[in-house]
C-alpha cells in the first residue's frame, strides 16, 4: 500500500470518527450530508436548516437534527404504498 491509499483511508476513518460527534462544525456537516459549502451557507443564512451560533460567528450543527432535516420529507416506496393500500382495504372491509 503506498503513501497515497494510506493518507485517503486515514482521512475517510478521521471523517467517520467525527460524524460520532453529537455537535459538528460548518465544515464537517459539509463532509457529512454531501451538500457544498457556498450552499450549506445559504441554508443557513435562509434559516432553512437548524444550526447554532453560540458566538455569532462560528456556526455549529447537532447531527441528530441535521440527520433529521435531511430525511424530512421521506418518500414511500411502491412496495410501501401497495402495503398501505392492501391495509387499509382489509381494515374497511365490509363483512
Amino acid at each position: 500500500m503506498n503513501n497515497l491509499e494510506l493518507e485517503e483511508r486515514l482521512e475517510r476513518i478521521e471523517k467517520l470518527l467525527a460524524f460520532n460527534k453529537r455537535v459538528l462544525t460548518f465544515d464537517e456537516a459539509c463532509d457529512y450530508t454531501g451538500i457544498s459549502k457556498s450552499y450549506l451557507y445559504k441554508l443557513t443564512s435562509e434559516n432553512r436548516i437548524p444550526f447554532s451560533k453560540p458566538n455569532g460567528k462560528v456556526i455549529f450543527f447537532e447531527r441528530e437534527k441535521l440527520e433529521n432535516w435531511l430525511l424530512r420529507n421521506h418518500r414511500r416506496s411502491r412496495q410501501e404504498t401497495k402495503d398501505e393500500a392492501l391495509s387499509h382495504v382489509l381494515k374497511n372491509k365490509k363483512v
